[in-house]
């Protein structure tokens, strides 16, 4: 059904007088605050009706404790800051007596009802052009004029007052407000909760991954250790060695020289052309090869001397184990004297992969 728009001049239709007048609708009813008004901490006002019916809709379970209830919290309308109350619950906000005093200013100085502007607007009844929208048929669920139910389209339906349906629209359309504002303060605390999880989460992986990187450090440190160790055996045995071959080599070598310089005097021996002097030169020579010959040294190393191939270690086991390492169970852990540090997640009670250590 359409309806033609007729506007009621009134007093006080200037911009200045509207934008005061926006300024005095609760977010929660969409009406003029209804006093007492109260303010949040937020700075922002709510009817305290509307203010209540908020609070027991974002505590269900504290509905049931009376008129005043024992501390709570829910969420401003208008912001969403969160509004903690103590044991006097919304009766413990402190009023506004400020907008109060604005709200009986503006009602004893405007002479049009204290209604949003957009309820100010007359519908008239399109069939019948002089009559005023004042009924609702709930048949046809629409509002309609006395006219139209005697005589026009909803004769045969079901009507009621239009300003009662009015109310009860309204009051359900608050009720579903409240819902769907306390349903959001619930999912809002999930998701706070769900990023409280994450930052844990984070966390707790930094923390394992520091711990698995101390304990390879540690692994690190000692195979360092042993193959310093190991490199020091082999070092000893390869000096040890070297020192014998060098004596060996010094005392062939000072042989050598004697017998290089004995050839020498044999050979000028040799060369003496007379037989006498060369008998007499003759016999200390022979003595002196005789007894050259019998302290000539052979000493040598012994067949493979020079290897170290008897300094061999076998790390496939050990190559084996490193591979294997892998996060252990809470029974494995109890066994060990070496724990993982500790995860605030699990001394909460909750359980996870966070919780294991190698």
């Amino acid at each position: 059904m359409n309806f033609t728009l007729g506007f009621k001049p009134a007093m006080g239709d200037s911009s200045s007088v509207e934008n005061l007048e926006k300024q005095l609708i609760c977010p929660i009813c969409l009406e003029i605050f209804t006093k007492p008004v109260v303010i949040l901490p937020c700075q922002h006002n709510l009817c305290r009706k509307c203010a209540n019916d908020v609070y027991k809709a974002s505590n269900p379970l504290w509905q049931n404790r009376g008129p005043v209830s024992t501390g709570g919290r829910f969420r401003c309308p208008s912001c969403r800051h969160e509004v903690v109350l103590d044991r006097h619950g919304v009766y413990g906000l402190q009023r506004n007596l400020l907008v109060e005093n604005i709200i009986d200013i503006y009602k004893s100085e405007s002479t049009r009802p204290l209604l949003p502007k957009a309820e100010q607007q007359q519908l008239m009844c399109d069939q019948h052009e002089e009559e005023k929208v004042n009924i609702y048929c709930l048949t046809c669920e629409t509002p309609t004029c006395s006219m139209c139910k005697v005589f026009g389209a909803h004769k045969d339906c079901d009507v009621a007052p239009l300003p009662d349906i009015y109310k009860r629209q309204k009051t359900e359309l608050s009720d579903a407000i409240a819902i769907l504002v306390a349903g959001n303060d619930r999912t809002q605390a999930l998701i706070s909760q769900m990023e409280d999880i994450g930052r844990t989460i984070k966390e707790n992986g930094h923390r394992q991954m520091q711990y698995i990187s101390d304990k390879f450090d540690e692994l690190y440190a000692i195979l360092e250790d042993r193959k310093r160790e190991l490199i020091e055996t082999v070092g000893r045995e390869q000096d040890q060695k070297q020192g014998h071959v060098r004596s060996l080599i010094r005392r062939h070598g000072d042989h050598l020289e004697m017998s290089v310089k004995l050839v020498e005097t044999a050979i000028q021996s040799m060369e003496e052309p007379q037989m006498a002097v060369f008998l007499q030169s003759a016999k200390e020579v022979f003595k002196k090869i005789t007894d050259t010959a019998k302290a000539s040294n052979t000493e040598r190393t012994e067949v493979g001397y020079e290897s170290m191939a008897h300094f061999i270690i076998n790390t496939e086991d050990v190559a084996d184990m490193l591979r294997g390492i892998n996060f252990q169970t809470g029974e494995d852990v109890e066994d060990r004297g070496d724990e993982a540090p500790e995860d605030p997640t699990t001394s909460l009670g909750q359980t996870g992969e966070s919780g294991r250590c190698i």
